[in-house]
């Protein structure tokens, strides 16, 4: 789901023209649809690890009522960790978003500002 992010300079090498051949490509219009596809992909991304994240905070909340509820078994134990593990790289994974989010953007920002402006540029 980071392609787009993966290949952020190469994407905007063929997206922003050269001086010799600005007169053949529209760049407002490339810059515009790149950065459409850009925020999709952030989006798209932001909205999984999220329902990912919000999904595994309610089985950690279940585990722990079950072993506040006298359920000590070691299966259970083992399964909490577990999910307090995957729990905690979901979070860790939201923060990773945020860094190549806003990486992707300042390279963006850097090859595009002077053909496309996005006033919602980075949020």
């Amino acid at each position: 789901m980071r392609q787009i992010d993966d290949k952020i300079i190469y994407m905007l090498n063929t997206t922003v023209p050269t001086e010799s051949f600005k007169s053949q490509i529209d760049p407002t219009a490339k810059c515009k649809d790149l950065f459409e596809q850009i925020q999709s992909g952030h989006r798209k991304r932001e909205l999984a690890i999220t329902k990912c994240l919000n999904a595994t905070k309610e089985k950690v909340k279940q585990l722990r009522n079950q072993r506040d509820n006298g359920d000590e078994s070691p299966e259970l134990l083992k399964t909490l960790r577990k999910e307090q593990s995957t729990m905690r790289l979901l979070q860790s994974e939201l923060n990773v978003e945020e860094v190549v989010k806003n990486r992707t953007f300042q390279v963006y920002y850097e090859r595009c500002r002077s053909f496309y402006k996005p006033s919602n540029i980075g949020s």
